[in-house]
C-alpha cells in the first residue's frame, strides 16, 4: 500500500506531536530490567538509520534546496549535534561500529561487504571474519534486559536474512531495487510488491502495532534511501526537483582522482535531483511512525534518533560518493560527517543545538546508559554522550572535542579545529587541514612549518588510539 502521510498529520501536527510535554506511566506490575527499574521507566528506542544520507543534505543542517520538512521539525522538537562523525565512511563497517561500539580494526570489517570485492585499489570486503559471529551488540544487551527487538531495513554485516543479534522480528533487504525488491520476513524470502521505502514503514508500524507497552522496545528502521539506485521512488518525488539547480551545493566538475560512482558526476545537477527526490521520500515516512507511536500511546517514552550510516559528496570537491569517491580514500568532512537528532520528550530539550563532537563508537555507551544496561566488558573507545544530550553535563565536566577515523589504509583525527589524515602503505599523501580558516577542505597544511606543532599533536593522539583500539 502507498503510504501518505500528508493524511496522518499536518504541519502543526506534527510539531505539536514532537514538542509535547511527556506523561510518565509506571506500573507496579512492569517488567523488571536489568538494573531493577519498572519497564515503564526505561525508554523505547526508535532508531532511524538512513544510508548514504549527509548532514549537510538536510534542512536543519542548513541545506536551502533538499526538502526535509519532517526530519527539520524532528530536530526542532529535540536536539541536533552539529558534529556528528563515523568511524568509517563506507557502510558495512559504519554500521558495524554503531551497534557494536568498536572500531573496524576490532570488529574485522574494513569495507562494504560484496561478492565481488576489487582489490585494486581495494573496494569491497567478501564477508566478515568468523569472528564478528562472537561480537556483542547493542541489541543482544537490549534483548537480555527484557527489550523486544526489531530490525527493518539494511543489515549489511553479513547474513542479511538473518540478522540475530536478539531481533525477534526482521523485515530486512536482498536486493537494491527500490520497486517490488525481494525481502526476508523472519528470515523467509519474499517477492514484494510496491516501494521498498514505504514497505519498511509498514512492517515497522506492524511491530509498533504488536507492542504493549508492558515492555520496553527497541527498533531500527534501515532505510535504504538515498542510496543508489535514483530509479524508482514515486514520480511525486522527482517532479519536486525537475526545476532545481542545485547552486548553493558548491560542486566542482569531475576531480582527476574520481574513483566510485564518478559516473553520477556527468550530470551533476540531473542526479542531485534524483538524489534530492530520495531523500524527500524518506523524510515523509517520519510522520507515518510518529502517529503510529501517539495511537499506540507510546511516544511519551519513546527516544528517537535520526542519522546515516556515512556521509556524501555529490559533486563536492569534484567527487560523488563517500570514502571511496576518490583514490586515495578521503576523509573529507562531507563523507564523514552525519545527522545526530535526538527526540525525546521530557528528556532531550527542545530546539537545542550541541557543538560537542561525537562518534558512531559512543552510541553503545550512550544507549546502554539511556536503557540502564551495562556495557560490555570489551576494549570500547566510546564514552557516553548522555548527559551532553540531555543538558546535565556539569559545571566541572569538560568534554573533550576529539574523533577518530579509520577506513583501511586511512585514519583520520580531528579535533574542533584542525584535521589530520594519515595515509599508510604509500596509500597517497598526508593531509592537515585548518576548519576555522579553510571549512572546504582546499589547502593541505601539512607541510606547512607553521603547523609543525598541531600536526605532531595530533599524529600521537591517532597512534595512540590506534594502539589502544586495534
Amino acid at each position: 500500500m502507498n503510504i501518505r502521510p500528508s493524511k496522518h498529520l499536518n504541519r502543526r501536527q506534527f510539531l505539536a506531536a514532537a514538542t509535547a510535554a511527556p506523561v510518565y506511566a509506571q506500573s507496579k506490575k512492569s517488567a523488571q530490567g536489568k538494573k531493577g527499574e519498572p519497564a515503564a521507566a526505561r525508554p523505547n528506542i526508535l532508531l532511524i538509520l538512513a544510508d548514504d544520507l549527509p548532514a549537510w543534505a538536510l534542512g536543519c543542517y542548513g541545506n536551502k534546496e533538499i526538502r526535509t520538512p519532517n526530519i527539520d521539525l524532528l530536530a526542532r522538537g529535540g536536539t541536533r549535534f552539529q558534529n556528528s562523525f563515523v568511524c568509517t565512511p563506507i557502510c558495512s563497517p559504519s554500521r558495524a561500529t554503531l551497534f557494536t561500539g568498536r572500531t573496524p580494526m576490532q570488529h574485522g570489517i574494513h569495507d562494504f561487504l560484496s561478492a565481488n570485492p576489487i582489490e585494486k585499489p581495494p573496494q569491497g570486503q567478501k564477508e566478515p571474519p568468523a569472528s564478528f559471529a562472537n561480537e556483542v551488540m547493542i541489541s543482544d544487551l537490549l534483548a537480555a534486559a527484557g527489550y523486544q527487538c526489531g530490525y527493518v531495513g539494511k543489515w549489511h554485516m553479513g547474513d542479511n536474512a538473518k540478522p540475530g543479534h536478539g531481533y525477534s522480528y526482521t523485515y530486512t533487504t536482498l536486493t537494491g531495487a527500490y520497486q517490488n525488491p525481494e525481502m526476508a520476513l523472519n528470515g523467509v524470502t519474499r517477492k514484494e510488491t510496491g516501494y521498498k521505502t514505504e514497505l519498511m514503514t509498514n512492517r515497522a508500524v506492524e511491530f509498533l502495532d504488536k507492542q504493549s507497552g508492558a515492555a520496553p522496545f527497541f527498533l531500527t528502521i534501515g532505510y535504504s534511501n538515498p542510496h543508489v539506485p535514483y530509479e524508482g521512488h514515486p514520480q511525486r518525488y522527482y517532479d519536486m526537483y525537475k526545476n532545481t539547480s542545485f547552486n548553493t551545493f558548491g560542486w566542482e566538475p569531475a576531480a582527476p582522482n574520481a574513483l566510485r560512482e564518478k559516473e553520477y558526476l556527468k550530470d551533476i545537477v540531473g542526479n542531485n535531483r534524483k538524489h534530492a527526490a530520495s531523500v524527500t521520500a524518506l523524510d515523509d515516512q517520519i510522520p507515518v511512525l510518529l502517529k503510529k507511536l501517539n495511537d499506540k500511546k507510546l511516544r511519551d517514552n519513546t527516544l528517537i534518533i535520526l542519522t546515516g550510516d556515512n556521509g556524501f559528496l555529490l559533486g563536492r570537491h569534484g567527487l560523488w560518493s563517500k570514502g571511496h569517491a576518490s583514490d586515495p580514500i578521503n576523509m573529507y568532512e562531507e563523507s564523514v560527517q552525519v545527522p545526530m537528532i535526538w527526540n525525546w520528550l521530557g528528556k532531550v530539550p527542545p530546539e537545542s543545538v550541541r557543538p560537542e563532537m561525537v562518534s558512531f563508537y559512543d552510541m553503545m555507551p550512550t544507549l546502554c546508559e539511556a536503557a540502564g544496561v551495562e556495557p560490555p566488558s570489551r576494549n570500547l573507545c566510546g564514552r557516553s554522550y548522555l548527559n551532553v544530550v540531555t543538558n546535565k553535563l556539569g559545571r566541572k565536566e569538560v568534554w573533550r572535542n576529539l574523533v577518530f577515523a579509520h577506513f583501511r589504509n586511512t585514519q583520520m583525527v580531528r579535533d574542533a579545529r584542525y584535521k589530520v589524515v594519515i595515509r599508510n602503505e604509500g596509500a597517497g599523501p598526508n593531509e592537515l587541514f585548518d576548519l576555522k580558516d579553510d571549512p572546504r577542505e582546499k589547502v593541505n597544511q601539512y607541510d606547512n612549518p607553521g603547523y609543525v606543532n598541531v600536526r605532531d599533536a595530533l599524529t600521537r593522539e591517532l597512534e595512540n588510539w590506534r594502539k589502544k583500539h586495534a
